[in-house]
């Protein structure tokens, strides 16, 4: 089901090689068919060897982005991504109380796949007191869980007890991303009224970039299409797992993961 008349908007950073952030999302939202619009809030230099460098947009910028696309194009859902610091996540909370869009997915981008920090420390105190109670959906990975919650997630049941406690925070749903553990790649979603886990096989695939973004716009672009959140993330971890299974082999370190590979072969 595609309807490329339904908006939905990233608010995320920039990643110039393409595979991850703004640029995954967009691909995503395109991908599942929806009509894809961004709000940048950080430009990032980086590759599939890594991140090099950060630089945050200011408040005013992210402010206006947002001003214009919303007193114009009222997106069906918002996914959240790289928010970096304390006060850009002060002016898009502010911006979405004010415009209060129907679904917001918070993807709690922390740390990049190489290991550069995306959140300054001293702005993950607003994004647990202000971002995560707003959101509809939170789906952090094992890492990010961790820093959340302070505590060490080591098993299935680890993740079942750190969602509590994220859910406590405020947010209606919450998806614990078991990615980083071994075995079958688990996810556990839970909400007030809502327990269910996802296990997939797990794919011996390097090109493992964007996979984080690229799960949540695709949640984001399945509950704007009218999916349940349950159907939503169903949907979405079969899209993952065949774009990881489709990835290729572009530049010399992790690519990305295949955005269209349903559209492979189609003249």
């Amino acid at each position: 089901m595609r309807n490329y008349k339904i908006p939905t908007l990233t608010i995320a950073g920039s990643d110039s090689s393409g595979g991850a952030g703004v640029q995954a999302d967009l691909k995503t939202f395109s991908a599942i068919g929806t009509y894809g619009m961004s709000v940048i809030t950080a430009i990032t230099a980086q590759n599939t060897m890594g991140v090099f460098d950060v630089e945050e947009l200011s408040r005013n910028i992210i402010k206006e982005q947002m001003k214009a696309v919303f007193e114009d194009i009222m997106p069906k859902a918002v996914k959240i991504g790289m928010v970096s610091s304390p006060e850009i996540i002060l002016e898009i909370v502010d911006n979405l109380k004010k415009y209060r869009p129907e679904t917001i997915v918070v993807d709690p981008v922390m740390i990049s796949k190489s290991g550069y920090s995306l959140l300054r420390p001293e702005a993950k105190e607003n994004l647990i007191k202000y971002l995560i109670p707003i959101a509809y959906l939170i789906t952090p990975n094992v890492p990010e869980a961790e820093e959340i919650t302070g505590m060490k997630i080591e098993t299935v049941e680890d993740m079942k007890k750190a969602g509590k406690k994220i859910l406590d925070l405020g947010p209606k749903y919450v998806l614990v991303k078991g990615g980083h553990l071994d075995g079958d790649a688990v996810d556990v979603l839970m909400g007030e009224d809502t327990f269910e886990v996802f296990t997939s096989e797990r794919l011996d695939r390097k090109n493992t970039h964007g996979t984080g973004c690229t799960l949540s716009s695709a949640i984001t672009s399945h509950i704007a299409l009218g999916y349940d959140v349950v159907e939503a993330v169903r949907r979405s971890k079969e899209y993952i797992t065949e774009a990881i299974r489709h990835s290729f082999d572009i530049g010399h370190g992790v690519g990305p993961v295949n955005h269209f590979y349903k559209f492979e072969g189609i003249e």
